[in-house]
């Protein structure tokens, strides 16, 4: 077993991790500011997989628990912070920056993102790309609801406690309301559509019978 195997036991991974593996290399003893580097000293490809990763979470696409650098903090505000309005008055401006080494994506959602971009990385794939047509964003008869789907009825049917006191419906539900933009299930103004949600978690729901749902023993 190699060393870049181990990685596999990780099931989240921070933006800088997740850029090096999937250009292939081993993000161990990388240091935090590695992002900053000069383009010479990377390895090929990361600049732009950084840039896709920081875009897809910053627009809601892939979803991710973000830290922010407390070092973007200035106590004091420098002199380029400072806004001077016509009217009189200072505003100091502060940098308040994500932490991309401290930020974490859970795998499963990289591994989804990854399918819908056509990026095929040979850590997180060993096998290749998923070849089912309703996976692949660039098929012509592909369905976004039906990879909500899927995508759905896969995240709560792995994790017991997501169903833990409530139905299965439910905890489709709320597992679709908190993926929404990621799937495309949002209205104009950026917030989950209750009606889109509501037609995926019926799809995916497997417990169609009624009745309270039973408390896992």
């Amino acid at each position: 077993m190699e060393s870049l195997d181990y990685w596999r036991l990780c099931e989240h991974l921070s933006v800088v991790q997740a850029a090096h593996l999937i250009v292939g290399t081993d993000p161990s003893g990388i240091p935090e500011d590695v992002y900053l580097w000069k383009t010479h000293l990377l390895p090929d490809g990361f600049n732009p997989v950084f840039a896709g990763l920081r875009g897809a979470i910053l627009s809601g696409k892939l979803k991710a628990t973000i830290r922010i650098d407390a070092r973007s903090i200035p106590l004091r505000a420098p002199a380029s912070a400072m806004a001077h309005f016509q009217e009189g008055g200072v505003q100091h401006l502060y940098s308040v920056l994500p932490d991309w080494f401290g930020t974490m994506i859970e795998v499963t959602d990289l591994r989804e993102w990854l399918v819908r971009c056509g990026m095929e990385s040979e850590f997180f794939f060993v096998n290749g790309l998923p070849t089912a047509d309703y996976l692949n964003p660039s098929d012509r008869c592909f369905s976004a609801k039906l990879h909500a789907a899927i995508g759905a009825w896969t995240a709560v049917k792995s994790d017991s406690a997501l169903t833990r006191n409530m139905s299965v419906k439910t905890a489709l539900t709320i597992w679709l309301n908190k993926n929404a933009a990621q799937y495309g299930l949002t209205k104009k103004d950026g917030t989950a559509s209750k009606q889109a949600i509501d037609e995926v978690s019926k799809v995916a729901n497997w417990v169609t019978k009624g009745g309270a749902p039973k408390t896992p023993a």
